[in-house]
């Protein structure tokens, strides 16, 4: 088989199946261990897949975020009331920026009396008219793509803030490679909202699992909670490593 037709098939392995395991692939193929690699680094040079031990994952990319409001609406719906639980008695509460995380956001009781703290100016519009919450927008340019705040100013405000609950809007989880983003800037902010957080709560639909972005956020330990509907053999990886898994 030839370099290119062994790509194609690996390629078409990872959009059926969403992950490759290199030691079934190496069989189906009829190539050795070495070879298999070698396809996967240069299928992973060219941006097609992100080479992991063990075979491969696909690569996230970022979307903007009116791209993203309408997609999976009842299944984000979802996971935020299942999120509300984890989150209703925080005095301080930070909402990380996303689609998912603007639907917890938008179904807050009226009895919640915390303090939300984002980097989402989308939240923080929802959030104008709660009767009782009090909010406060991370300052900071604004990356209209994503419409969340970023850098010095945002870290800074971060840095000083000592989080009961903070909630992440994940791009990709994994049991190995942990919490990744798209961006590097923005992945700054998730790792600084992780730190000052005593629980941090993952809200993920069953596409964002078993999958990996470019820039690093936290290991899989760094989580409390992971709310997803994905079902219970996909999260058994994460029960095992001590997260609390919730569903819809």
């Amino acid at each position: 088989m030839l370099p290119a037709e062994r790509h194609d098939r690996i390629l078409a392995r990872l959009a059926r199946d969403g992950t490759i395991v290199a030691s079934a692939l190496v069989a189906e193929l009829g190539v050795s261990d070495d070879t298999l690699r070698r396809d996967l680094r240069e299928l992973a040079a060219r941006g097609l897949l992100r080479q992991v031990h063990g075979g491969a994952m696909p690569i996230v990319t970022a979307t903007s975020f009116a791209e993203r409001l309408d997609v999976d609406a009842e299944a984000k719906t979802a996971l935020a009331l299942a999120a509300l639980p984890l989150v209703e008695d925080a005095d301080l509460l930070v909402l990380d920026g996303g689609t998912t995380t603007l639907e917890l956001a938008r179904r807050l009781p009226p009895s919640f009396a915390g303090t939300v703290l984002t980097n989402s100016p989308p939240i923080t519009v929802a959030l104008a008219a709660h009767p009782r919450a009090g909010v406060m927008q991370l300052g900071g340019p604004l990356d209209k793509e994503s419409l969340v705040t970023y850098g010095l100013d945002t870290l800074d405000m971060l840095r000083s803030a000592r989080s009961g609950v903070c909630v992440l809007g994940v791009c990709s989880v994994d049991p190995e490679l942990g919490v990744t983003a798209t961006d590097r800037q923005q992945a700054e902010v998730k790792r600084t909202m992780v730190a000052g957080a005593r629980t941090v709560v993952a809200l993920a639909t069953a596409d964002k699992l078993g999958t990996a972005a470019a820039w690093a956020v936290a290991p899989i330990t760094a989580l409390g909670h992971l709310v997803t509907d994905a079902p219970a053999d996909v999260t058994a990886a994460y029960t095992a490593a001590g997260i609390a898994v919730r569903r819809p």
